[in-house]
């Protein structure tokens, strides 16, 4: 934060003034993994307060620097002092790992984002994480939620009216996005927004680094931009519970971006690219693949509109999720503007029928007006298509009875790019490509700063070992007499066999829980590729969570803890052969490089011997490889039982969908074709179709439908087929 009475800038230990001097704390005074720092409740003018991620909580003298210790940081346990003289939040609050803190209307606001049982290391929808706020006396308890960032609108300066300015708070659970509202009279008030990406969910926390909401316009024009699981949003400046209007998507992200600014007329992020431990994303399909030698990432210098330019903003979410609810009561507000498409799923799990009705608040000044209402029989599932001219900034859904509802949303913005890559992309080696040079990527460790790669050389049909090189700072490849680093990059870095099964009406993927789940087709031409393992398949580029490439398409893959595959999500397709991917300085290098036509493109280093070469972007620069397609389903002329579920197949995040059903049998045959709209395991009926023998039963589905996954049963014995093209 910025301490405007001083002039000082508090980071981490450290106090620098308007000269550039710099003052340190040292840890063994304020020991901890400092989080946040607010502005005092009491004495504003000459002291602040630190937070730590192990929840201990500090005063600081800004003049002198002194430090009281307010809470123990639970990292420092041993004390000469009796512990009578100290207290601990951990002691008072449910969850783990400290992340925002924040003053405003007499209260110190304080986030943590996980849970610390064991239980939190492997799922991601148990309750975890906390909201609270603190009086200078006792602490009280909020909400029992994720929470990452708490602010307002003067941002690291402190509310300019701390007496009356709102505090804002971002969150989630496993149904969607939360956002919370502080007024000093009414308290808070809570809204939901959809998710873009499920990658940074965990109970434990540790995959979200680190959503903010900045101001990144100017003193005399604010532009608020918030981040939040993986999508940015442009942010009202004057958001209040009663003033809620202007929440919108911009576009969807890959990164990891830990914080951000405006500097130059320009945005700079900071990022969390490479994380050595790897922490709990392991998975078979890595094998047992190392983390990088070393942490390393970059900043990430973009133009005011970026934000505006990457990944469609599709999203889904949920306000209930197989939840007991009362008769009469409401859902929490949901975020109903700023999409192409919109539908809504929903089902009754009680035992009889159950009318729900919608509402909108059609400005955002908390004022509701009914939209729909929809009877659903016990047990059944509906979906709504909302039309454009069903307006309204947030929208919410009651029943008429008590129940067990499932009420989702999927959101789908039009898709404008080109299956053709951009031009950036030029210069990798195309499918029918001959001649082209790969390689094994490892950003090495031991303070090396350099990414080591052992080259090689596609002729022919056969691959050549060409050496052992090496890319430092300086963006050269240079080959090294090294033999150690070589083998080491050969045994450990290997690609991996036989970790997807490519069919032949899809690609089977069998977690590491045993689920399975199927993705699309791509060119042939792939299949052989990955038998031959030139292909890599999934490797963590950004930390804590995977890029996973199948048949030409790019996916971002959360971790397990995330609930990986059933979050995945295709970012886009290409024609390319890219032997292998990694991180690297903040930069995503790949390799497969057609050596001639890689000379006349600047992202394309090639060695002086060219014997080596490698592609260098950011991974943000994926999405103008091409829009996603694919080709195939779960079943071809594959024998199946009467009501026998198939696998879960893709459909999410693709754009014109058309789907083919047929049969092997002599009489008429009833499809069931269900939707997990979420991927949270909640399947729905869509509709069901008669197909007659001989018949080939074809549907496009409607611009705006939007599923994660999509299932077939059939109502006899026999011989089915369904597939699904991609466009």
């Amino acid at each position: 934060m910025i301490h405007k009475e001083s002039g000082q800038l508090f980071i981490g230990p450290y106090a620098i003034d308007s000269l550039g001097n710099v003052r340190s704390i040292p840890y063994n005074i304020m020991p901890g993994r400092h989080t946040g720092n607010a502005r005092h409740l009491t004495d504003p003018s000459d002291k602040i307060y630190y937070g730590t991620m192990e929840e201990g909580l500090y005063e600081v003298d800004v003049h002198t620097l002194a430090v009281r210790e307010i809470y123990e940081d639970a990292n420092f346990t041993k004390r000469e002092k009796s512990s009578k003289e100290y207290g601990s939040i951990g002691a008072m609050l449910p969850g783990v790992h400290g992340k925002g803190l924040y003053s405003g209307q007499g209260v110190l606001v304080f986030t943590n984002n996980g849970e610390g049982s064991n239980e939190a290391l492997s799922k991601f929808d148990i309750e975890a994480g906390v909201l609270t706020e603190w009086d200078g006396k006792d602490w009280k308890v909020v909400r029992r939620n994720q929470f990452v960032e708490v602010t307002g609108p003067g941002g690291i300066y402190g509310n300019t009216n701390p007496e009356t300015d709102p505090v804002w708070a971002t969150g989630w659970d496993y149904k969607s996005v939360i956002l919370g509202v502080r007024d000093a009279k009414k308290g808070w008030t809570f809204f939901r927004l959809p998710k873009s990406s499920h990658s940074y969910d965990g109970a434990h926390g540790w995959n979200t680094e680190w959503p903010r909401i900045r101001n990144v316009g100017t003193e005399a024009y604010p532009d608020y931009l918030m981040t939040m699981h993986g999508m940015f949003w442009k942010f009202p400046a004057d958001f209040t519970a009663d003033s809620s209007a202007g929440i919108r998507p911009r576009s969807a992200y890959l990164k990891v971006i830990g914080d951000f600014t405006r500097w130059n007329d320009r945005l700079v992020f900071g990022c969390d690219d490479s994380a050595l431990k790897g922490f709990l994303n392991a998975r078979k399909a890595k094998a047992n693949f190392p983390g990088p030698g070393q942490s390393n990432s970059n900043l990430w210098f973009t133009s005011l509109s970026k934000p505006d330019e990457l990944g469609p903003a599709t999203a889904t979410g949920s306000v209930w999720d197989k939840d007991p609810v009362k008769a009469g009561e409401y859902s929490e507000p949901f975020l109903f503007s700023g999409w192409d498409y919109r539908m809504a799923w929903v089902k009754n799990d009680s035992s009889h029928s159950v009318s729900f009705a919608f509402e909108v608040d059609k400005k955002g000044n908390n004022q509701w007006t009914p939209l729909r209402e929809i009877k659903v029989e016990a047990g059944e599932s509906v979906h709504i298509l909302f039309d454009k001219e069903a307006l309204g900034e947030w929208i919410r859904v009651k029943t008429d009875a008590p129940t067990l509802a499932t009420v989702s949303f999927t959101y789908t913005d039009s898709d404008e790019r080109s299956t053709t890559s951009d031009e950036m992309f030029e210069g990798l080696a195309e499918l029918d490509c001959n001649h082209s040079i790969g390689g094994l990527l490892y950003s090495l460790g031991n303070n090396r700063r350099a990414l080591g790669i052992v080259s090689t050389q596609q002729k022919d049909g056969k691959v050549v070992e060409c050496g052992y090189y090496e890319m430092n700072d300086t963006l050269k490849l240079v080959r090294k007499d090294d033999p150690e680093s070589r083998d080491f990059i050969v045994e450990k870095c290997a690609i991996p066999s036989k970790v997807v099964t490519v069919e032949s009406s899809s690609v089977l993927v069998v977690d590491d829980k045993g689920r399975r789940w199927r993705l699309p087709l791509g060119d042939e031409a792939y299949t052989g590729l990955m038998d031959q393992n030139a292909l890599r398949i999934c490797r963590e580029v950004v930390t804590e969570r995977d890029l996973f490439s199948c048949m030409g398409t790019f996916y971002e893959l959360p971790a397990e803890n995330a609930d990986g595959y059933a979050k995945i999500r295709p970012v886009a397709t290409h024609n390319y052969k890219i032997n292998d991917y990694a991180s690297y300085r903040g930069m995503m290098i790949l390799t497969g490089v057609d050596p001639e036509e890689g000379k006349k493109n600047p992202h394309i280093i090639v060695s002086e011997d060219g014997k080596a070469a490698v592609w260098a972007g950011v991974i943000d620069d994926l999405w103008e490889l091409g829009k996603p397609v694919g080709h195939g389903g779960p079943w071809n002329d594959t024998q199946v039982a009467s009501n026998e579920q198939s696998d879960p197949y893709l459909i999410a995040f693709y754009d014109r969908k058309e789907m083919k059903l047929s049969h092997k049998s002599s009489e008429t045959v009833k499809f069931t074709v269900e939707v997990d709209p979420t991927g949270n395991g909640k399947w729905m009926t869509y509709a069901k179709y008669d197909v007659k023998p001989g018949e080939t039963f074809t549907y496009q589905f409607p611009d705006g439908f939007q599923s994660r996954w999509i299932r077939f049963s059939v109502n006899k014995n026999c011989q089915a087929t369904a597939l699904l093209n991609y466009r």
